[in-house]
């Protein structure tokens, strides 16, 4: 696509807003809806994106670091912009105690003195197996996040940890378009946009349904609110079908 076509997208909230009234009619045909609505539609676009949409969130590390307050509750606050907190990287394992005596240094020293003739396999099993015995003897610290009060629950004795020390936290950020203007231009982000603004075209002439207008024209809302409703509905389907990552367990 040359450049100059690529151009012509939206790469602002303000150009998202007039491409999709463009797509409805606009100038030609007046769109009966207010800057206000067109901004909530804009909105609600946006957050089924971010919930729904593989390009919509992006996949980060979080470093916190250990406050009093947070061994005190029990849990940290993350940032507004995290929508997941999925995982957190291990605090300490049982089998090591990271010195000579840890079985991970004991291995490769004495099956891994080389690598040129010695096969990885047997040191990968070895560990994959340890692996497996710390998550049976073990575990790993349960955590509970609900984005609604962004709060990270960790469910452990908090004592084991001091303040000061850090946790790692896998977790899904969204994809702010303000910072990448590129997610105002996502083809199916332009469809729903349009479409949700369509249907509160409908909604608002709705109640002018069968009334003659100037002209003679009669404004049939009914019509414009119900093939919205349709259109939205596809682009629904299409956005699971084609735009999510599938749960976990259906992988396979």
């Amino acid at each position: 696509m040359p450049a100059n076509t690529y151009a012509r997208f939206p790469d602002s909230r303000e150009k998202l807003k007039q491409y999709c009234l463009r797509a409805l009619g606009a100038p030609v045909i007046k769109i009966n809806v207010s800057n206000e609505q067109v901004e909530d539609r804009v909105d609600e676009g946006l957050r089924k994106y971010w919930d729904y949409h593989y390009d919509g969130t992006d996949f980060v590390y979080i470093k916190h670091q250990i406050t009093d307050d947070d061994k005190t509750n029990g849990y940290f606050v993350l940032p507004d912009n995290i929508i997941g907190a999925i995982n957190m990287f291990d605090i300490g394992d049982a089998m090591s105690t990271n010195n000579l005596f840890d079985i991970r240094y004991q291995i490769a020293l004495n099956d891994l003195y080389t690598l040129t003739n010695v096969s990885m396999i047997p040191y990968y099993m070895a560990m994959r197996h340890i692996q497996f015995i710390e998550q049976l003897l073990v575990g790993r610290q349960p955590l509970r996040y609900n984005r609604r009060n962004n709060r990270l629950y960790v469910d452990m004795d908090w004592d084991r940890l001091a303040v000061g020390q850090y946790l790692v936290i896998q977790a899904y950020q969204v994809v702010d378009p303000e910072e990448y203007s590129k997610a105002y231009n996502d083809a199916w982000l332009l469809k729903y946009v349009t479409a949700l603004i369509k249907r509160q075209w409908g909604a608002n002439l709705r109640k002018f349904t069968g009334v003659p207008m100037l002209g003679g024209v009669t404004v049939n809302g009914q019509a414009i609110y119900d093939e919205a409703v349709e259109e939205l509905r596809l682009l629904d389907e299409s956005l699971i079908r084609d735009f999510s990552i599938p749960p976990a367990d259906m992988i396979g």
